[in-house]
């Protein structure tokens, strides 16, 4: 193998790939990137067996040929070359010599025949959506799967289309996030269950895109293909819960608040908070005020009375407030409304400018 190609284009595709390589000491050749030539183009694939990414390069090509090299230190030498435009690779035996004008380095190859193959997707659902979009809504509810791997389906996002919409849906049984993403044409679906440590490597590959992008899915997996990047991610085989019947139906108390002035509550109550990250919120309607409250025995107490427009029922209830929290980034509206129906209840925070998320916090059990 022998190609020469233009540095920034290589140094931008084995940055991403360089992600998806494992580091399992196990199976040694997971931790390379797989370069293969042919015609006029060059192949980088990467895997850890949870995710597969191969990007495609133009080149130009003096000889064609396949080679299996440690991602991270190609990744880390090509990146480093600073006053270089163009890099030489060219196999040399066992070892891959990298060259440019000012440098040349020899890095260890492993053999190529081990490397696995990144499966391509058949009998599979297949639509078009802004990947934009398609991360806004994983964005805004991963960080509400559970970080535990015992339940799969809740260590996942779930999506599925709804009408004019593609849903995207995270719970770890304490809370729940829903985004709701209109687009303008895709193919009515089911569902889909994307493990949750996969959705940081997804974000990262097309962060730098804004078009649309083909999506296909079974079974077994899901794909992203845009012009020469196709990254596929295993799906998680299960039933996600029937989330909607944890929704209440009713509410008893609601209360209109500025997200900054809430924010800035927690911030402080974070100070007091005991070892359960424990907060109280009253609202008053009676009283006209809704109070953020932290106790903790070793350090003292603390009481935030917000701003607040409140109807309904005077009520206080307890959560964690790092729950709570964790919404405030998926809600662009400047005003929040709360509602809630009793102790026992969730509560369910969404912005009063926009309807198309909505989270949903349990209360902590006294």
């Amino acid at each position: 193998m022998k190609i020469e190609c233009v540095k920034e284009k290589l140094s931008k595709a084995l940055s991403k790939a360089e992600k998806m390589t494992s580091k399992q000491s196990t199976l040694p050749v997971l931790s390379c990137v797989l370069l293969k030539v042919e015609g006029s183009t060059l192949s980088i694939s990467a895997t850890n067996l949870d995710l597969g990414l191969n990007i495609t390069l133009p080149v130009k090509v003096m000889e064609e040929g396949i080679v299996a090299v440690p991602g991270a230190i190609l990744a880390s030498f090509i990146s480093s070359i600073f006053n270089d435009k163009n890099v030489v690779l060219e196999t040399e035996g066992t070892n891959l010599k990298v060259s440019t004008e000012h440098t040349k380095t020899i890095i260890k190859t492993f053999p190529f025949e081990d490397f696995p193959i990144i499966p391509k997707l058949a009998d599979s659902v297949v639509f078009t959506m802004p990947i934009q979009d398609f991360s806004k809504g994983l964005k805004s509810v991963a960080y509400a799967s559970s970080q535990s791997t015992i339940k799969p389906t809740l260590a996942s996002v779930y999506i599925y289309s709804d009408e004019e919409f593609v849903v995207f849906v995270a719970t770890d049984s304490f809370r729940l996030a829903e985004k709701r993403i209109k687009v303008k044409k895709h193919k009515d679906f089911s569902s889909i269950l994307i493990p949750f440590k996969n959705i940081p490597e997804i974000l990262k590959t097309f962060e730098d895109i804004s078009e649309e992008v083909t999506i296909s899915f079974n079974q077994n997996q899901i794909s992203f293909e845009y012009e020469g990047i196709y990254l596929v991610s295993r799906v998680v085989d299960g039933s996600f819960p029937d989330y909607k019947n944890i929704i209440p139906k009713e509410t008893k108390t609601e209360v209109s608040i500025l997200k900054q002035d809430i924010v800035n509550a927690l911030k402080i109550s974070n100070i007091f908070s005991d070892k359960f990250s424990q907060v109280y919120v009253t609202a008053s309607a009676t009283e006209k005020f809704f109070e953020v409250k932290t106790k903790n025995l070793d350090i003292g107490e603390n009481a935030n009375r917000i701003d607040a427009v409140i109807k309904g029922n005077d009520i206080t209830v307890s959560f964690n407030y790092k729950y709570i929290n964790d919404c405030f980034q998926s809600i662009d509206s400047d005003s929040l409304t709360l509602t809630f129906v009793d102790q026992s209840k969730p509560m369910v925070i969404k912005g009063s400018s926009d309807s198309s998320y909505l989270y949903l916090v349990m209360p902590m059990n006294k």
